[in-house]
Formats: structure tokens, sequence, C-alpha cells
């Protein structure tokens, strides 16, 4: 996520200016250009995935203990305060009623099964970088949860960022959903870690700056973010700025793994957040792969 503050106000009254444009060039989410391919699913590994991609630190309020992946979990932004949605296997309040096909059009389009865009706190952007296997194998997971009644609260967005109709156009000015592809240049790990960090682990997420419709500039990608989760700066990871502080692979593995900085600090804040239900639960191939990619200067 993302706070601009500087910027919100201009935002706000761009947006307002042509929010009735937006509904009327936008009157619908059109349709996926991905058909996901129908894989069997393996639970096992789904529930890796779910690590991978973050979806236990968001979907899981631990303070209130409403219920694993049962939502409720509040996201502070300058646009307002978004929460995290139930997607436990549940009938009425979660995911239960939906196909391997809705979820994958949700998670790589940003589109839900009634056909309304998903605002892109909701990473997918990176998430459709994401294989069909991943995908299939996350679905998977999902289902063997156990479902949890109680749907989480609305959105509580100010004018005209209420207006969901307007994610059509910054989708179409800012997202493409683009399956990851390997460089056939690069090594194995290289690819892997390339994979992690820009799509489901959307490290380039946070660590790198918004312009000032909210959308990544990847022209900046990994630089660090000024305004990044609840308000704090997030630090660059890219190969300059690590090589610069003398981080090594075996620094970046021990890091993600214990959540200690190689002068002994603590990694806390959102980053502590992620460690704990991310990143630590990771093998070490995977750990070796992420600082493989992100200490290559190339």
């Amino acid at each position: 996520m993302f706070r601009p503050r500087k910027t919100v106000n201009l935002l706000a009254a761009i947006l307002a200016a042509g929010a009735g444009l937006f509904v009327l060039l936008v009157s619908g989410p059109g349709q996926s250009n991905r058909v996901i391919e129908d894989k069997k699913g393996d639970p096992q590994r789904g529930g890796y995935v779910a690590r991978l991609a973050g979806c236990i630190a968001c979907h899981t309020d631990f303070k209130s203990k409403k219920g694993f992946l049962a939502g409720g979990k509040s996201i502070n932004t300058p646009f307002g305060v978004f929460q995290a949605p139930n997607i436990t296997p549940h009938k009425e309040d979660g995911i239960g009623r939906w196909s391997l096909k809705e979820f994958s059009r949700a998670v790589t389009e940003g589109v839900s099964p009634d056909g309304d865009h998903y605002y892109p706190v909701f990473l997918y952007p990176n998430y459709s970088r994401m294989t069909d296997q991943d995908i299939s194998d996350l679905w998977a997971a999902m289902k063997t949860v156990q479902p949890v009644a109680g749907k989480s609260p609305d959105h509580n967005l100010g004018f005209p960022f209420n207006i969901r109709a307007a994610l059509g156009l910054w989708k179409m000015l800012f997202f493409k959903s683009q399956p990851f592809k390997d460089n056939p240049s690069k090594s194995k790990s290289w690819n892997r870690g390339a994979y992690i960090v820009n799509g489901p682990g959307h490290c380039v997420a946070c660590h790198s700056p918004r312009n000032l419709f909210g959308a990544r500039d990847i022209s900046q990608d990994l630089t660090g973010n000024p305004e990044g989760p609840e308000g704090e700066k997030v630090p660059a990871i890219n190969a300059a700025s690590l090589t610069k502080n003398n981080w090594t692979k075996e620094d970046i593995v021990f890091a993600l793994r214990t959540g200690s900085a190689p002068d002994g600090d603590a990694l806390g804040g959102s980053m502590g957040e992620v460690i704990r239900e991310s990143t630590a639960w990771l093998t070490d191939e995977d750990l070796k792969a992420i600082a493989d990619y992100l200490l290559d200067k190339s």
C-alpha cells in the first residue's frame, strides 16, 4: 500500500471533476484476456503459496481473533479505510460459492464474480504474474480452510474514491494482466527470485514509489517508497542500495528468515509482519532466489 499524502487533495479534485466521465467511459469491467488452464490443485503446496503471497497477514485479523482468513483487518490509506474481506469458503460471507475461474479472475484481473472492480489495494497487478499452477494450488488450499461466518465492514472511502466504476479507467491506464515469463539469459534461481519479487511476493509493490494516481512508478522499481504501508518510509532494496549498505546474499536470507538486519536491528513495522507471516515460512531455496535477483546489477 501507499500513502501519498501531499498529492491526495489534488488527486481528489482531479477525480471529482472526472468522476462522471469515468462512469460514462467505463460501463463494465470488460472481459478477461486470460483463461486459466484447468490444473489439479495441490492444497499443501497452495498453503505455501498463500504464505508467499501474504494472504494470511492481510486477511487474518490476529487482534480480534475472528478466525483464520476471515478478514476484518483495516488498511488505512489517504483514500480512506479499506477492509480485508472474508476469504474462507463460507458460502454466504466468504468465497465458498466461487469457481476456480472466478477465483483466478479476481486474483489476476481484479474483478469480482459479480463483475465489480476490486481496488488495487488487493494486489492483483502483482498476482497477475502468477502461474496457473500456483493459482490452482492456492484455490485448492482455500477450499480446505474452516468456513467462518461474518462479513467484513464496508470500505470507508470518501468521494470520489468510492466510485468503483472509475477503477476501470485506472486499469486501462496502469494495469495489464500479464503472467510472468522467464528470462532465458538468466539462471533458474534468478528467474524464481524475479517471479517472487514482482509477482506473488509483491516486494516491488511496497518498495517502489507511486505516481499521482497511486500506480507504481515502474521506472523506479525497488528504489524505496517515502510513504509506504501505514505511512512509514520503506527503504530501497535494489542492487545499488543493497551493495552500498554492504548487504550480502547471506544477509538477505537471514533477514527474511529471522527479521534481523546485518547490524543487529530488528525489522519492525509492516516488514515485521511480512516476515512473521510470510518470508519466515519460505524455503531456503526461495529466499536465496530472492537474494540472487535483488543483488543482480544488470
